[in-house]
Parts: C-alpha cells; sequence; structure tokens
C-alpha cells in the first residue's frame, strides 16, 4: 500500500469528503506542496487511507491575518478556527494555506 502524503485528524474527514472543507493550514514543515499535486490522504490517528485531493491553490498567512473566508473555508467560525490552530500548533505564526478539491 502506498504511503500517505498528508493526515488530517479525524475529525474533518466527513467536512473533506463532502466538499465543506476545501482548505487547510499547515506549519512550514508541510509548506512544499504545489498547485497541482495529487495528494493521498490518511487520518493522522491511524494513518488510514480516506481520500485523494489535488493542490489548487497555496499561500502565505499569519494567525493575525486570518480571515472569514479561511474559516468558511475550514467550515468553522473564525474564533473556532484561530482556536484550532493555536491548539495544534502552539506559538507559531506563519503557516501556508493549501486549498485543495477531492478528485
Amino acid at each position: 500500500m502506498a504511503p500517505n502524503d498528508i493526515t488530517f485528524f479525524q475529525r474533518f474527514q466527513e467536512d473533506i469528503l463532502a466538499g465543506r472543507k476545501t482548505i487547510t493550514l499547515r506549519d512550514a514543515s508541510e509548506s512544499h506542496f504545489k498547485t497541482g499535486d495529487v495528494l493521498r490522504v490518511g487520518r493522522f490517528e491511524d494513518d488510514g487511507y480516506f481520500c485523494t485531493l489535488r493542490v489548487t491553490a497555496t499561500s502565505q498567512v499569519t494567525l493575525e491575518t486570518l480571515t472569514q473566508q479561511h474559516a468558511d473555508q475550514e467550515n468553522m467560525t473564525l474564533p473556532e478556527l484561530k482556536a484550532v490552530i493555536a491548539e495544534i500548533y502552539p506559538g507559531q505564526q506563519q503557516f501556508y494555506v493549501i486549498e485543495f478539491e477531492c478528485v
């Protein structure tokens, strides 16, 4: 079985598959993805494959410059998004936005 290219917490799987979550915010360790990349996606908890995504765009953002549009693309409110990012990446300010679609 091929390894997964990127993982998401299981709690985001349903939103990704339904097209409600169309971006992910990552730190510098995952800043290498480029527009057009096709990625095998697994769950963080068990690395189980659950879909394939195509990267449609990438950009950079800071915690302070996150907008309601980012939150909408994450299927969250802006305060929820900022809280989740602070929980996953404590103390970090610079992030990489990876926009995607299921293929």
